[in-house]
């Protein structure tokens, strides 16, 4: 049962509230900087929460707490760690419809992206409750006699970790959970659009689970205040940063070039073509296609940003996909029904009418859209697009397809990877393995074959190349990513030195 909120009011005691300042060091407190942030519904407009912002010091008092609760975590037994994470997941189950209330009113989630949302935040939580019991060291060979060679693995400390808006939940905890699991401290900066979804109520789940107090930490701040002190701060050993490739790249630099060099593991922004070869099934792309596309109004890295499709299956692809789009309901996210609603915020809404207004003076011919209605843009398509247009090269982010026609498999490939980007790719033919050859041709970290390019699960290695990002998140991946390998050497025996 849920109240008109969507928070859970039967199963799981009183919903969460109280999300208008910090989480540092066990404790819910006003920002020393002192201003407010407003958190608003992008659909409504309606204020969900007031955030005293922090300042310097209280970054620094979250990454010194996270360092100090991290060494009596780290020395836990594993199944003392488990425990907490699986508590999380029982804890997420029994508030499902609060926390999908929360991502449909914050991030402006439809119901169907919300409620899968909450799948994937669910069943990384479970991935992550496995990894204490899955972090092993080794012995290794080693030509001397008497001495032992041993490889073991250890939590690399405290993490920081900066998440964005689009999936603020799942790609917030996608490092939190492991991190935390794996024995390190945490410290999150969620995206200013989602305080709440983004690390706020993540923290109220943990501090349920019995989580000990101060290590994980939530601090939300303007970026010129904390932003790149977040990266510079000696404690952190790695930053998890999830956003565009601008951001990414200046991260990475403030890594190494800090006081203190830490590793970084970025998954950036993505460009992700969809192939329809000549033998596909064109009704079974069609569908695949409009959910690759327009699912959370496009605003996912994995997007299909680039529908490519051979000139033989060219004209019956479009009008099939154009037709599909047109019936697509947009609107109150709430709604069931609706496929498509608002994006997050003016900016990029201003920044989707421009790219609308750049096809169409670059020559591409729109055959569906329509004029936004608050902060909700229909569906638009365009065709006769070129690769080298705009609309094709930048990351779209919002509910705009463009379609190129290719002629042949070859053509196809090489304007699939004229890109700056290699995230997600997806391929469409009837002969699986042809897929697969495709596939491995696509410079790109993932590729689907036969499924649209919005792909993730809790165990594969999640991640691009080129611009796209660096590292790997998911299954034993992430698990590498967030520990260490300290090698230790055993004498046993009184060796004969040469001096």
């Amino acid at each position: 049962m849920a109240n008109e909120s969507g928070a859970a009011t039967n199963g799981s005691g009183r919903p969460y509230s109280g999300f208008n300042g910090q989480y540092i060091s066990g404790a819910w407190r006003p920002g020393k900087q002192g201003g407010i942030r407003e958190d608003t519904d992008p659909y409504s407009g309606d204020t969900l929460a007031e955030t005293v912002l922090a300042n310097v010091d209280d970054l620094d008092e979250a990454y010194r707490s996270a360092a100090k609760a991290q060494i009596g975590w780290a020395a836990l037994l594993p199944s003392e760690r488990a425990a907490v994470m699986l508590r999380s997941a029982a804890i997420m189950e029994a508030r499902r419809q609060e926390i999908i209330g929360w991502l449909i009113r914050e991030s402006g989630s439809t119901r169907f992206k919300a409620e899968l949302e909450w799948q994937f935040l669910h069943s990384i939580t479970l991935e992550a409750a496995s990894f204490p019991h899955r972090a092993e060291g080794r012995i290794l060979p080693i030509d001397e006699t008497g001495k032992e060679s041993r490889a073991y693995r250890q939590p690399l400390g405290v993490i920081g970790v900066i998440s964005p808006w689009n999936f603020p939940m799942y790609l917030s905890h996608r490092s939190i959970g492991p991190a935390l699991a794996l024995g390190n401290g945490v410290v999150v900066k969620p995206a200013e659009d989602t305080p709440v979804t983004g690390g706020l109520l993540i923290a109220r789940i943990y501090e349920e689970a019995g989580l000990p107090p101060g290590l994980l930490n939530v601090v939300i701040g303007d970026v010129k205040e904390i932003g790149d002190a977040f990266t510079l701060h000696p404690i952190p050993r790695l930053i998890s940063f999830t956003g565009s490739t601008k951001v990414g790249r200046h991260i990475g630099q403030l890594a190494m070039s800090g006081p203190q060099m830490k590793r970084v593991a970025l998954e950036l922004g993505g460009n992700a073509p969809c192939v329809i070869l000549d033998d596909a099934d064109v009704e079974h792309a069609v569908r695949a296609t409009v959910i690759g596309r327009y699912l959370h109004q496009g605003q996912i890295c994995m997007s299909t940003n680039r529908i490519i499709v051979d000139a033989k299956v060219y004209d019956e692809f479009v009008d099939r996909f154009t037709a599909h789009v047109k019936g697509l309901k947009y609107g109150n996210p709430s709604d069931p029904a609706v496929a498509i609603g608002p994006v997050i915020n003016k900016k990029q809404l201003a920044a989707h009418l421009a790219h609308i207004e750049g096809a169409r003076a670059a020559g591409a011919r729109q055959v569906v859209g329509g004029d936004p209605e608050g902060q909700v843009l229909p569906p638009h398509v365009f065709v006769d697009v070129t690769n080298d247009m705009q609309v094709a090269q930048d990351e779209m982010f919002g509910p705009i397809a463009p379609i190129i026609k290719v002629d042949g498999e070859a053509e196809a490939l090489r304007v699939a990877n004229d890109t700056q980007y290699g995230l997600s790719s997806a391929v469409f033919t009837r002969d699986q393995e042809r897929g697969v050859r495709f596939a491995l041709g696509v410079h790109a970290g993932m590729t689907h074959v036969n499924d649209h390019s919005v792909d993730d699960t809790s165990t594969g290695p999640f991640g691009g190349e080129k611009n796209s990002g660096i590292g790997r998140f998911g299954g034993e991946w992430i698990l590498h990513e967030f520990t260490r390998d300290h090698w230790i050497t055993v004498q046993h025996s009184r060796p004969a030195y040469p001096f």
